[in-house]
């Protein structure tokens, strides 16, 4: 019975933290279809600073240094061609909201090959290495399957999962 009290605090932190992820996640999807229309969501002011978070990008996500998944919106991914490596910065403000920053790319390089989709996912094939590549950036360059693209990739890709569509050929 002793164990009861602490495994509920447990699991409550785990779900404020989930529950914070989430809204954060929802702010940014708001501003990313509604722009940063003051009435819609807080434009990010250097006042507000609240926690910064340093991580990794994964492809989708950044894995902050305390190990946290953070999720990356999909536009901001697409339109600042992350590669899995990046060195992101994610200052979580007082009023919720999320800002990346990219403050170390990895070096990188651009090639080219043919974009698939399996599974409702795309990837883009690169002499048999599959690399996947955000929905946001195929519907962006309104890229099809089948269609020649250039995508940014770490020039270590031996270990990479992800591209950055760089454009459609």
């Amino acid at each position: 019975m002793t164990d009861l009290p602490e495994k509920q605090i447990k699991r409550l932190r785990a779900l404020i933290q989930e529950a914070e992820t989430n809204l954060a996640a929802a702010t940014e999807l708001l501003i990313s279809v509604a722009g940063d229309d003051e009435r819609v969501a807080p434009v990010a002011r250097e006042d507000t600073l609240g926690k910064v978070i340093e991580g990794v990008f994964d492809g989708q996500n950044m894995v902050g240094s305390d190990s946290k998944t953070y999720p990356v919106p999909a536009n901001y991914a697409s339109k600042s061609k992350l590669v899995q490596g990046d060195i992101l910065k994610l200052t979580i403000a007082d009023d919720g909201a999320f800002m990346y920053k990219q403050i170390g790319p990895v070096p990188r390089k651009q090639v080219v090959g043919q974009l698939i989709l399996e599974n409702g996912h795309y990837f883009v094939d690169v002499n048999g290495k599959k690399f996947r590549v955000l929905l946001a950036s195929v519907t962006y360059f309104k890229a099809k399957p089948g269609d020649q693209v250039s995508v940014n990739v770490p020039e270590d890709d031996a270990n990479s999962e992800w591209a950055a569509l760089e454009a459609a050929l």
